[in-house]
């Protein structure tokens, strides 16, 4: 099956409501999550999360469509084709 490497970006805009949620998806796709940033923006209110993930569209795919259920959650990848 082919494999991607890309980003994600993920904004939050209602951290009390749905951090747990998002940190619980973040683990069950774990194996597929090279790295992971985060960083809080007070002025919006917004709270920013970067990662590097690598795996196939069906695991990607699954995990933003998780997170992009949630209320108060904006998701948005780009993804490249591995050899």
């Amino acid at each position: 099956m082919n494999r991607r490497i890309g980003t994600i970006s993920i904004i939050i805009t209602q951290r009390s409501a749905q951090a747990a949620s998002v940190n619980r998806i973040l683990s069950e796709y774990g194996d597929i999550i090279i790295g992971r940033m985060g960083l809080p923006y007070p002025p919006s209110g917004l709270h920013i999360l970067s990662l590097i993930v690598h795996g196939t569209t069906d695991e990607i795919g699954a995990m933003t469509g998780k997170l992009g259920t949630l209320t108060g959650v904006k998701v948005k990848s780009a993804l490249q084709k591995t050899s």
